[in-house]
């Protein structure tokens, strides 16, 4: 009987801790979010909250700046004015002028790059100069060549030249949609997939071949990205003990953890902008990814658990020394990878029903 009563006081003393947690929370962040003057006040009395976003940014910024006097694989600056000019050669009408503004620095970069081709300094993505070789050609095939516009096409012309590159046997300049690859897939097999894929969390002990993830690799890094940058970096991981001490440091692994065969940490990296309006774009993109990365496991007999990965300093620390991140380089989720086991019980989790994620024209 004692035993009982004290089960009960427990209960209720739990109960009242909660309720007191309850009305502060609601109470004291309904002051601090009333205007943001208080949010403010707010950020700078309790600043663990966002000071490794914030670092992160700052720190990534301050790398864009530093690699552009670096020649490295991929070239952040020529990626994304090589998409701004593919974007200005699909408008319609395409004007006959335009990417003034950053057609300078676009040559530049080509031309840094082509020089550490020729030097052997630095392993360059031949992919990438390609793209950005047909799509400069279509770009100055398209403008009204002004005096400044030749000079910077005499220069393109002489490294592309000197780089002697071979040609490709599809051109990689925009192209009408109907030039695309045909679609094999109807709607009823898409929603069928997605009716399959679950987040499984009970895998068979047997090894996941690195070619079926490069499989599925090869479908993820097609999803869109905000100037094609890809700001991100898939990082596997299939050694047991690797596995086993990564797979242990978020909160939502900790039933199963001990059966995954694969863990992928997806490493965001703030380097790829100079602006701090571009933040988010890391977890954006990757995000886009990481679900077309799913799907195609799926479509290879694999399965995946997507693991929430929260910003909380410890485990952010924790993780940073594990892999040997960069201060610029933020995790943005774990996704456990394996053949499933067929016995192995998932979830059903019902989805919200249309009305509550859809609207047509709301304002409000």
């Amino acid at each position: 009987m004692k035993k009982i009563k004290r089960i009960i006081q427990e209960i209720l003393a739990i109960k009242f801790v909660r309720s007191i947690v309850t009305t502060w929370n609601r109470y004291f962040l309904s002051l601090v979010s009333s205007n943001r003057l208080f949010a403010t006040i707010y950020s700078l009395i309790n600043p663990i909250t966002f000071n490794r976003e914030q670092y992160a940014l700052l720190r990534g910024r301050a790398q864009y700046y530093r690699n552009l006097s670096k020649v490295q694989s991929s070239n952040v600056r020529l990626r994304r004015n090589t998409h701004r000019l593919e974007k200005g050669l699909s408008m319609e009408p395409r004007r006959n002028s335009f990417a003034l503004e950053y057609i300078d620095e676009t040559i530049e970069s080509y031309e840094s790059i082509i020089a550490a081709l020729l030097s052997n300094h630095v392993t360059i993505d031949e992919c990438e100069l390609l793209w950005a070789t047909d799509v400069l050609e279509a770009y100055f095939s398209a403008v009204q060549l002004t005096p400044r516009l030749k000079q910077l096409q005499t220069r393109f012309k002489n490294a592309k030249k000197i780089a002697n590159l071979k040609k490709s046997a599809t051109t990689r300049a925009p192209f009408q949609r109907k030039k695309s690859p045909p679609n094999r897939v109807d709607y009823n097999d898409l929603l069928q997939l997605s009716l399959r894929r679950r987040s499984v969390r009970w895998f068979e002990d047997r090894s996941v071949p690195r070619e079926l993830i490069d499989k599925a690799l090869m479908v993820a890094r097609q999803s869109p990205s905000a100037c094609n940058r890809q700001p991100f970096e898939y990082r596997f991981y299939d050694d047991p003990k690797l596995v086993r001490n990564i797979s242990s440091l978020p909160f939502g692994a900790g039933g199963y953890s001990h059966n995954i065969p694969v863990i992928c940490v997806v490493v965001g990296k703030q380097e790829n902008y100079f602006s701090s309006r571009d933040r988010h774009v890391i977890y954006i993109d990757s995000s886009l990814s990481i679900m077309a990365f799913m799907f195609a496991l799926e479509t290879l007999g694999l399965a995946s658990c997507p693991i929430n990965w929260p910003d909380f300093e410890p485990l952010e620390i924790k993780m940073q020394n594990t892999l040997g991140l960069q201060a610029y380089e933020r995790p943005i989720m774990l996704i456990a990878v394996g053949y499933p086991r067929e016995d192995g019980v998932i979830p059903f989790s019902e989805k919200k029903p249309l009305h509550t994620i859809r609207s047509f024209n709301k304002i409000t």
